[in-house]
């Protein structure tokens, strides 16, 4: 998987989270509030993900 593809998925799980945390919250609903906060952690790990790729293959282009 590319770095843009890592940071785009990782965008989206980020966005589906908070929606869920805000619907979870709204709702009155524990379970759909912790989904939604896993989602969004997980979302931020793919966003890093994607930016150590980039940083690795800037590193081994300027090699």
């Amino acid at each position: 998987m590319s770095s843009t593809e890592d940071k785009i998925k990782g965008n989206t799980n980020e966005a589906v989270g908070k929606i869920k945390q805000g619907v979870g919250e709204a709702s009155d609903n524990s379970s759909l509030k912790g989904e939604g906060q896993r989602q969004e952690v997980k979302g931020d790990a793919q966003q890093v993900k994607g930016e150590v790729k980039d940083t690795l293959k800037q590193g081994i282009d300027k090699a």
